[in-house]
């Protein structure tokens, strides 16, 4: 019998002037395995190659094995349930994940959903339910799982087996408002812990975020371990991820550090059905060769489930090797043809290539040769390979597990290239299901897609409970459950800046004096985990590198070569510091595992990832979206921020949006603070807010490179909650103020500037208001709106707007270093004549006053801006003639 440990068959073996010669080695390495067993054998090989490459000899290495199970038969453990009722629970799940799509989408066309996807991993994610995915319980952490997102109805019905949801929840499938409504709860599309908090742990509908956040997951669970955070535990973390899925650059992003690392307590699961949305993932080539090279290669313990049980008997046959050829020579468009046509279309087109694959099945009938089953359909190979996976060490595993996108389905999907965007059946194909399957349904209950779960006593429902008894209970679960921390008062670690009094520094400088602050304190100074891209020492943070060290799993196993400095390059196995290198996707993957650790791990953890702030949300939005679905709690800080302060850097690393996308994140909360104590203020509340109370919230704050003088904190008490919900007043006017001008960041200095010279040149008396969020007030102004409409009492109380500017109606001028569209969130709740100064278009490479200048939001521009609101048209057409404006025939954003 072949298994893919033989050496590929094929033209290779053509060219081999001494084929006798090449049989004696073979069967020498053969004896070896059989009298020492595959670990000598493997050991004696490696020997082997090392010495041919000292010799100058380049072996031809061979980067795939053969088109066959890793796990031959004689190797596979006994199965150690019912296989039988296992089976059996399986096709109900089956139908009943079919039927709750089916039922949405003869209800409501509109709602969608997916069938195949599932029908293709069903006995994937019944093996792991019935032997491997343990729950979380007082005693033990339980395992991490990672769902394929379009398999979410499987999940749902399995569920509904387990009593975990019910017949109405089920009935209202991608129907939340409506459930709502009537007092249910609605199953969403796909998993989503924001929408159901206590069932799903984690979001991976956006293909490719799920693998990579699986990575950085384990790698964190080891990193809590190694600094003795939780106890070291034989914890797993499995995904069940598509093989379409691996296009994304994500999934296949972070692989090397999964091996680097050896992260033995990570498991995948690609379900290689061979086909995507539209057609076959590799139609002429074979996705399950080049998913194990690519895995392989990147370190990783390789287990193919290609070939159910049915092809043993075949394989024993083949003496002659004809079979793996003829697997070798076959693509995977031809596969997937094979999967949409019955047992007679494939004796004629596979067996009856050749007279030895005829002779295989001579004996066989079409229905015999239609029930051959793909290894991921088959429980018993499928145990063989999480097994052997689970007992794996000194490396991740993934485990590449060949089935048929839509199996089961028959004519209406199985193997289609359509099977993707099927989401209803019609009658035959609904009774063919049924029948294909064994279940006990009735015609009629079969058409009215009734739900079916067998009796609490039957040896189904008996054998179902007791083995997540067995495991720990129901998964997947979201546990939030997490002890409250108090952070301490801003005096203790930010006093620097609340009392700065004039010392120059930049809000950079601020903050990660304050974390470095912070981390001394016993209480939070252990949870927090500062998080870099490679880039502390432009932060500043370098001073981080000897007090707290970066984490590395294997420690330092090298002399740096600034030994000698007081700042060196220190790595250590119980390190603080997440030095992800150039990786942005990496390094939000490792602040999403720490900021959700309160409800992953039960220990709240305070992640604080610091990054240029024009490479966060515009280049990795999408992973930020799903650490908010995820319920994320943490800092982002963008340094080094704005468009016209980054100076020489120029157009792709100057920010002049960040805070547009930050908006659109409903628990982002985004601050761009201009001077330190505002930064100490919102950091302070921060803490508070998601350590203490426990707010499934984030935090934006984006931080400058520009020194400045940094005054003190004002005394009025006012302030603090002025910098929170967004806008206080800096600077009064000497008397009645005819222009309020409103600066954010860096701006707030030009505004300040611009206030002085209305003064000085103009007479022009101007109040200088401090804008650290135009996002907070905005969602305040709507808050209020809203109040206002419905008669709620609130409405006064939300519009802060209206309450810091609602006394006069002197012109409001409002300056940032972000585009227009950020200060224009707040237009109508202004109660005055309202103009907005901003930074769009492309960055430039220059000087920060040349920039300020070109980009028309320096304080000359801002005092040009509130003279003619003002109508001060000759002190205006003599300002344009200093700024030279009759020269800028298009504006700064026109390319």
């Amino acid at each position: 019998m072949l298994d893919a440990r033989q050496p590929l068959p094929g033209p290779a073996c053509q060219d081999d002037a001494d084929p006798a010669e090449t049989a004696e080695w073979r069967d020498a390495l053969q004896s070896l395995v059989q009298a020492d067993g595959a670990a000598r054998a493997g050991y004696v090989l490696d020997s082997l190659l090392g010495h041919a490459a000292s010799l100058g000899l380049r072996a031809n290495s061979q980067t795939r094995t053969a088109y066959l199970n890793t796990i031959p038969a004689d190797q596979e453990p006994p199965f150690p349930g019912n296989l039988a009722v296992e089976e059996r629970i399986a096709r109900i799940n089956r139908w009943n994940a079919l039927a709750m799509v089916v039922r949405a989408n003869q209800a409501h066309g509109e709602l969608g959903g997916h069938i195949a996807s599932y029908a293709s991993a069903a006995d994937l994610f019944e093996v792991g339910f019935n032997h491997f995915f343990r729950a979380r319980t007082p005693d033990s952490p339980g395992d991490i799982v990672y769902m394929q997102p379009h398999s979410a109805p499987g999940v749902y019905a399995r569920a509904f087996l387990e009593g975990f949801l019910g017949e109405e929840d089920l009935a209202h499938f991608r129907q939340e408002i409506t459930a709502t409504a009537r007092g249910l709860r609605g199953l969403s599309s796909y998993p989503h812990p924001w929408l159901m908090p206590d069932f799903w742990q984690f979001p991976t509908g956006s293909m490719g975020i799920g693998p990579i956040n699986a990575i950085y997951q384990a790698r964190f669970m080891r990193y809590l371990e190694h600094r003795s955070l939780v106890p070291a535990a034989d914890r797993k973390v499995w995904g069940i991820f598509g093989d379409g899925e691996m296009d994304e650059p994500e999934s296949i992003a972070a692989l090397t550090l999964a091996a680097r690392e050896k992260l033995d307590n990570l498991i995948f699961v690609v379900n290689c059905n061979l086909q995507r949305l539209d057609g076959p993932v590799r139609g002429n080539g074979r996705i399950i060769d080049e998913l194990e090279t690519l895995y392989a290669g990147a370190g990783w313990n390789v287990i193919k489930l290609v070939w159910g049980s049915d092809w043993d008997a075949l394989l024993r046959r083949d003496t002659g090797g004809a079979l793996a050829r003829a697997f070798a020579n076959t693509v995977d468009g031809q596969f997937q043809t094979f999967a949409a046509n019955d047992g007679a279309f494939n004796r004629a087109h596979f067996f009856n290539q050749n007279p030895e694959l005829a002779a295989l099945v001579a004996d066989w009938s079409d229905e015999a040769i239609d029930r051959l089953h793909r290894g991921g359909h088959d429980m018993v190979k499928i145990h063989a390979a999480y097994h052997r996976a689970a007992q794996h060490r000194g490396q991740p595993t993934v485990i590449l597990a060949q089935t048929k996108k839509g199996f089961g389905m028959g004519a209406a999907g199985q193997g289609k290239m359509t099977t993707h965007q099927q989401k209803k059946l019609d009658d035959e194909a609904l009774l063919a299901f049924r029948d294909r399957f064994a279940l006990p349904l009735s015609d009629a209950d079969c058409l009215a897609l009734k739900f079916y779960r067998p009796a609490a006593d039957s040896a189904e429902m008996r054998h179902l409970q007791a083995r997540r008894a067995a495991l720990g209970g129901h998964i997947p679960r979201r546990n939030a459950e997490a002890p409250r921390l108090a952070p301490p008062d801003a005096e203790q670690w930010a006093r620097f800046a609340l009392a700065a009094d004039g010392k120059e520094m930049s809000s950079t400088m601020a903050i990660v004096r304050m974390l470095t602050a912070l981390l001394k304190d016993a209480t939070v100074g252990p949870r927090i985990v500062p998080i870099v891209a490679d880039e502390a020492r432009t932060f500043g943070m370098a001073n981080l590198f000897r007090q707290i060290g970066i984490y590395s799993a294997q420690g330092q196993l090298y002399e740096p070569e600034d030994i000698g400095s007081v700042l060196y390059y220190r790595e250590a196995r119980d390190g603080q510091i997440l030095e992800e290198g150039i990786t942005e996707a990496g390094a939000i993957s490792s602040w999403t595992a720490a900021g959700t650790s309160y409800s992953v791990n039960g220990l709240p953890m305070l992640p604080f990832y610091i990054y240029y702030s024009m490479f966060g949300f515009q280049r990795i939005g999408d992973l930020i979206w799903a650490a908010a679905d995820q319920r994320t709690r943490g800092f982002l800080i963008g340094a080094t921020s704005g468009r016209t302060t980054l100076g020489g850097e120029g157009l792709q690393h100057q920010d002049g949006s960040s805070h547009v996308m930050a908006a659109a994140v409903p628990n982002c909360r985004a601050y761009d603070p201009a001077y330190a104590f505002e930064v100490a203020v919102i950091v302070e509340y921060g803490m508070r807010r998601m350590l203490d109370e426990q707010r499934d919230e984030f935090f934006y704050l984006t931080v400058t490179n520009e020194n400045l003088a940094q005054p003190a904190m004002p005394a009025d008490p006012a302030v603090r909650a002025g910098i929170l919900r967004g806008l206080y007043l800096l600077r009064p006017a000497q008397g009645e103020a005819q222009v309020r001008l409103l600066g954010a960041g860096p701006m707030l200095r030009e505004a300040e500037t611009a206030a002085a010279r209305l003064r000085d040149d103009y007479g022009v008396e101007a109040e200088v208001w401090s804008v650290t969020s135009f996002s907070e007030l905005a969602r305040g102004g709507r808050q209020a709106e809203r109040a206002r409409v419905l008669g709620l009492e609130s409405a006064k109380e939300d519009d802060w707007v209206r309450a810091c500017l609602g006394a006069s109606n002197a012109p409001v001028i409002a300056a940032s270093d972000y585009v227009r569209a950020v200060p224009e969130q707040i237009r109508a709740w202004v109660p005055a004549p309202y103009r907005t100064l901003g930074t769009d278009g492309f960055g430039r490479s220059d000087t920060r006053a040349q920039l300020r200048d070109f980009f028309e939001v320096s304080a000359d521009w801002i005092v040009l801006y509130a003279l003619d609101s003002l109508d001060r048209q000759d002190d205006v057409r003599a300002l344009r003639q200093k700024l030279n404006a009759g020269s800028r025939l298009a504006p700064p954003w026109e390319i």
